[in-house]
């Protein structure tokens, strides 16, 4: 990890893929309107920082730690998550874009996903325990070994998901969802 510690420090605008990004540990630290799409993250620490409005897409994330992260309206196409630092890892998004991204065996216990677009992200063997989609997309999104122990579904919608294959135990849903639990019996519901 890096010597730098950087504080509350606000960043707008700011293409990091001109401007480097230096690898530190960012605590309280707004990013606003940045671009890091495709870099290199790795070993940078964010801890109770916000990003809003940034492009993250396809950018690195070997051991980067995310702790108490709050993304609103990125961009944050094809990430890596199970990369990242696993250590205290907790992020919550918000109008975000997550197309093609994988959490694939992340701890995400009690994460809030707020009218998201998660089309195609793999949440194989995630714990999902506790966590919120609200109005969120969750087409051809992967659930396979997950834990969605008191998972919130209620308003969520496109989802395909196995109840025989996933733990789903007090899990909430809609009557409007159900179908999605349905699906590999090929049946029409009406």
């Amino acid at each position: 990890m890096s010597n730098i510690y950087i504080d509350d420090k606000e960043y707008k605008g700011v293409d990091f893929s001109e401007d480097k990004i230096a690898i530190a540990e960012y605590e309280s630290c707004t990013f606003i309107n940045c671009n890091f799409g495709k870099l290199n993250l790795s070993n940078i620490s964010f801890a109770d920082c916000e990003f809003e409005n940034c492009d993250l897409s396809m950018a690195k994330l070997v051991n980067t730690t995310l702790r108490e992260i709050r993304f609103k309206a990125c961009k944050m196409l094809g990430l890596h998550f199970e990369d990242c630092n696993s250590f205290l890892f907790s992020a919550n998004f918000e109008n975000c874009q997550l197309n093609l991204s994988s959490f694939y065996k992340c701890m995400l216990k009690n994460t809030d996903f707020t009218n998201c677009s998660l089309s195609e992200v793999d949440f194989t063997e995630c714990d999902l325990s506790g966590s919120v989609f609200n109005e969120c997309d969750l087409i051809a999104a992967i659930f396979e070994n997950t834990i969605m122990l008191k998972t919130d579904f209620r308003t969520a919608y496109n989802f395909s998901i196995d109840p025989e294959n996933n733990q789903i135990a007090k899990a909430k849903f809609s009557q409007a969802g159900l179908a999605g639990l349905l699906t590999k019996y090929d049946i029409e519901i009406e």
